[in-house]
């Protein structure tokens, strides 16, 4: 608890030794760093300019940036900063005038020297006028960099939600066809071989336990992801005829890593999907390297698009769309994805490289 209200109140500590150390510097160290004693009225105005500018900074910062150069008013915005600079100046030189502050300063620098009014410096008012729009600049960009860092916030919170829902529509998506498919082969195999059926059981059932609860974290052991796909091709496999070739390279010993879960899967099954005919030769390869915490994923298969009105088609297109999203949301500049499909041999080919450093 007290922690919390520490970091609540860092803002304000900052903002209150920023100004102690602006108006020390500005408005008192340097005044006395000539070694002259300066009159009250000196003083008063010391201390008024900087009471004008806290305010102003302030103003800016609650009212014209977000009321009025956030609402693209940016013209008005200037020239309301320009009167307001200009008045700033104006009203400290009726304040010079009124308290004489020129003969004042003569006598507190030269005493000794008769005093002859002279022409007014307009060189100090114009340093008085940028202080005033420092004092804007450094408000505005404050109010500018929040402003950011507040939508900023909000878009990796949008993200983070997307991807969320992105990956539970994943999930959903594949369980209903896929478990449905893989259980009607084990049920078939019970009647053939019972040892085999056994074992499909143990990989559907370390699949289930996967999607259920590796899914759930943002993050996954890369040997899981693995061992996840050597599962789902296995079972694939109970569907998969004499026509079928089936190339399959993936390492078993590798340094471990993690990986956002299920990015590799919809690549695979799209594989089985598009890349199996019952009447003719079908083609498919699976290679994955890992090199270096670089993952490298090349499929091959030929490409028997399913209809997009079946089930299968339509999850295909939808998983894969997916699966481009969250690469871009999960690994923007360290992931790069090649996909071939129009080629003389009527062949998918799919290159993915992701960097997991």
């Amino acid at each position: 608890m007290k922690e919390l209200v520490l970091k609540k109140q860092i803002p304000l500590i900052i903002h209150i030794l920023g100004w102690s150390l602006f108006g020390s510097v500005i408005f008192l160290i340097s005044p006395l760093s000539a070694g002259v004693e300066r009159p009250n009225e000196f003083w008063i105005k010391q201390g008024l300019m900087f009471a004008s500018l806290v305010a102003t900074f302030y103003f800016n910062y609650f009212y014209l940036v977000p009321k009025v150069l956030f609402k693209n008013k940016t013209s008005i915005f200037l020239l309301l900063n320009l009167i307001g600079g200009l008045t700033f100046v104006g009203i400290f030189m009726l304040y010079d005038d009124w308290t004489n502050m020129s003969e004042l300063m003569h006598k507190a620098f030269r005493p000794d020297v008769p005093y002859k009014p002279r022409g007014r410096n307009y060189s100090y008012d114009f340093f008085n006028f940028l202080i005033f729009i420092m004092a804007v600049g450094i408000s505005t960009s404050v109010a500018a960099v929040q402003k950011w860092q507040s939508d900023e916030k909000v878009r990796v919170e949008r993200e983070q939600q997307q991807i969320n829902s992105e990956l539970s529509y994943l999930k959903a998506q594949i369980n209903p066809h896929f478990f449905f498919n893989t259980l009607n082969n084990i049920y078939s195999l019970t009647n053939i071989d019972v040892e085999k059926a056994k074992t499909a059981i143990l990989k559907l059932s370390r699949m289930m336990r996967y999607v259920l609860y590796e899914t759930e974290k943002e993050n996954t052991l890369l040997s899981k992801e693995l061992d996840f796909i050597k599962d789902f091709i296995e079972l694939m496999r109970l569907r998969l005829s004499e026509k079928v070739e089936l190339v399959l390279e993936i390492p078993e010993k590798f340094d471990d890593a993690v990986i956002a879960p299920m990015l590799l899967l919809p690549f695979v099954e799209n594989c089985f999907k598009h890349g199996i005919s019952s009447q003719k030769h079908s083609k498919i390869q699976i290679h994955i390297q890992i090199k270096e915490k670089h993952v490298y994923l090349n499929t091959v298969n030929f490409n028997f698009k399913s209809s997009e009105n079946t089930p299968e088609g339509a999850a295909s297109g939808i998983g894969l769309a997916n699966t481009k999203r969250r690469l871009e949301l999960l690994y923007k500049e360290k992931h790069s994805l090649d996909i071939k499909d129009q080629n003389p041999e009527n062949e998918y080919r799919v290159n993915l490289k992701i960097d997991l450093k």
